[in-house]
């Protein structure tokens, strides 16, 4: 069974797959333009202390985003510890 959960959920160095952008307007066009969208790899790569904003690895680039924001992303999480997935 596929489980997913808010992308603010993922935990630092956890890797995941989007599944949904639960996103409208110029948000969810940015996103789409910087890559992210359905079956997009993501890593959370780091979280501020409060864990807002928090860094991201999206398609080769690092991208902070807000958890108003990544908690309205669905992604599924995979299993395995950070950098030992197929893209690494």
């Amino acid at each position: 069974m596929d489980t997913t959960q808010p992308m603010s959920q993922l935990k630092e160095g956890q890797d995941a797959v989007v599944t949904c952008l639960e996103l409208d307007g110029a948000i969810r066009r940015r996103l789409i333009d910087l890559g992210l969208m359905e079956n997009t790899p993501v890593r959370c790569l780091q979280k501020s202390p409060w864990g807002d904003p928090a860094a991201y690895w999206i398609r080769g680039a690092v991208i902070a985003l807000r958890r108003e924001d990544s908690s309205r992303i669905l992604v599924r999480p995979l299993p395995g510890e950070g950098g030992d997935q197929p893209w690494d």
